[in-house]
């Protein structure tokens, strides 16, 4: 049956897409997802995605973070980085000196996020376990 999961084996999911998804998870109030539509087949993609309301039958929705090791860093926040740039004696703090300090910390936790993404997870509600292959850089 195309709308079972189980016959799931492998996704593929664009390394853009999960950055995307576990930034925005952090931030903001919106719920962003990796989501596998169906029908289902060995192979699959999963897309980023806003959740809002969803079609029948219904697309398996994986939250960005567990598809991420236990040692994966958070996503920096401002409140975070202005803390290790007062705290550093060799900096003075400025506003503008935060704004370029911060804006270069995301930069390097999105260069090193996909260092932590497991090779296999667990599709939500069905016990199946499939590959991850990561597209892209």
């Amino acid at each position: 049956m195309a709308d079972d999961p189980s016959l799931i084996t492998s996704l593929a999911i664009h390394a853009e897409d999960l950055v995307a998804a576990a930034e925005t998870t952090m931030h903001e109030e919106k719920r962003a997802v990796l989501r596998v539509t169906p029908p289902f087949s060995g192979r699959m993609r999963a897309r980023l995605h806003v959740v809002q309301t969803d079609p029948e039958p219904e697309p398996i929705h994986l939250d960005p973070w567990t598809l991420l090791a236990d040692d994966a860093p958070p996503v920096p926040t401002p409140d975070g980085t202005e803390d290790e740039l007062r705290a550093d004696p060799d900096r003075t703090y400025s506003v503008e000196r935060h704004r370029e300090y911060h804006e270069q910390r995301v930069e390097d936790w999105r260069g090193s996020i996909l260092d932590h993404v497991r090779d296999t997870t667990v599709l939500p509600g069905t016990g199946t376990e499939v590959s991850l292959i990561i597209l892209g850089p």
